[in-house]
């Protein structure tokens, strides 16, 4: 389950990107770094890392081949050998020592062991590089988690999800902070911040939620069938929230530097 649709993540994962400008604008940077985002996706915010590198390079990395092939395609043309990609584990990232800095958005919730991500990403830093990131923390669209859970133990899908624990660790600021903490960062700063978005109409917030978010439970299911089933009930109960389809996202904001 590492792969995404990627075109489809591109276009409709606004959310994500518009999130993900003023984490950017905390990154402090001189234009001459390298810059390692974790998490690149289809290279949206990518681009914007590399307009303020140019006299730099990123190496963007991702866990999924779909996402880095939709990244390489859209960012290839334009920034040439400034940019390079690498399929990784961010627990486990491939570079030790030679980052100025690492940039991470809606990524770090989907790995599951974040004191070996935080280790992973201290080694991968220089002496004084920053680490700027942001991820879904506690509490992250849990309406949606808890309805999700409750369909799957609704007679029709409950033998398909037995074991069944979610890709995800929605971590606190303070739970964050100490495991920072343990890796070896100082000058710690991690909180909570309210992003709700409201997809326009059922058709936007199924699409958006069948990409992003439901994926593995869908994967969990034998056939389209159930699959549209599953989409079905979960649409129709998101229409009767007020205001309805609304998710609501609480981003976990980090920084910290690497001494």
């Amino acid at each position: 389950m590492r792969e995404w649709n990627a075109e489809t993540y591109h276009r409709v994962s606004d959310p994500q990107y518009e999130g993900g400008l003023p984490v950017l604008e905390r990154l402090p940077l001189e234009g001459h770094e390298r810059v390692l985002d974790v998490g690149c996706g289809t290279g949206r915010l990518t681009e914007k890392l590399l307009e303020r590198l140019p006299r730099g390079e990123v190496v963007a990395l991702d866990f999924s081949f779909n996402m880095l092939q939709a990244a390489r395609e859209y960012l290839r043309p334009r920034f040439g050998s400034r940019i390079r990609f690498a399929q990784a584990d961010a627990a486990a990232l491939p570079i030790a020592g030679q980052a100025d800095a690492i940039f991470s958005t809606a990524t770090f919730h989907w790995v599951l062991n974040h004191p070996m991500l935080f280790k992973s990403t201290h080694a991968a830093l220089r002496p004084g590089g920053h680490l700027v990131a942001q991820c879904g923390g506690v509490r992250n669209i849990q309406r949606l988690h808890d309805r999700c859970a409750a369909l799957a133990s609704e007679s029709a899908f409950a033998p398909y999800f037995a074991g069944w624990t979610g890709p995800w660790h929605f971590a606190d600021p303070q739970e964050t902070a100490d495991r920072l903490g343990e890796a070896g960062f100082i000058e710690i700063r991690c909180g909570l911040e309210s992003q709700s978005f409201v997809p326009p109409d059922a058709e936007a917030f199924r699409e958006y939620v069948t990409t992003i978010v439901c994926r593995h439970h869908l994967s969990r299911l034998p056939d389209v069938e159930s699959q549209g089933r599953f989409m079905d009930a979960l649409t129709a109960r998101a229409a009767t929230d007020d205001p309805p389809f609304e998710l609501d996202y609480w981003r976990l904001n980090i920084e910290a530097r690497r001494p």
